[in-house]
């Protein structure tokens, strides 16, 4: 596995260590956790950005209900599963 090597000053190191602590978890993982939550978050609110430009250029949504009529008309047994 590779090896990534960061700067930190002594105090957050320190801070990173006694949260680790904590949660019972290394530094490691905690490190791990935080980028890749952050990579998530921000690539959760780009798609959501992009989806709300979508809404505004054409702002009609439709129910679950009518979703599941419309796509699976087909298939009658996927209606006793809406949630209402």
């Amino acid at each position: 596995m590779p090896t990534v090597t960061i700067r930190l000053t002594d105090a957050e190191l320190e801070l990173i260590k006694s949260y680790a602590k904590t949660q019972d978890r290394s530094v490691s993982d905690v490190i791990r956790r935080a980028i890749l939550d952050l990579i998530e978050d921000e690539y959760d609110l780009t798609l959501f950005k992009q989806a709300k430009v979508e809404y505004l250029a054409d702002p009609v949504t439709f129910s679950h209900e009518e979703l599941m009529l419309r796509y699976n008309d087909d298939d009658p047994s996927i209606q006793n599963h809406l949630f209402i």
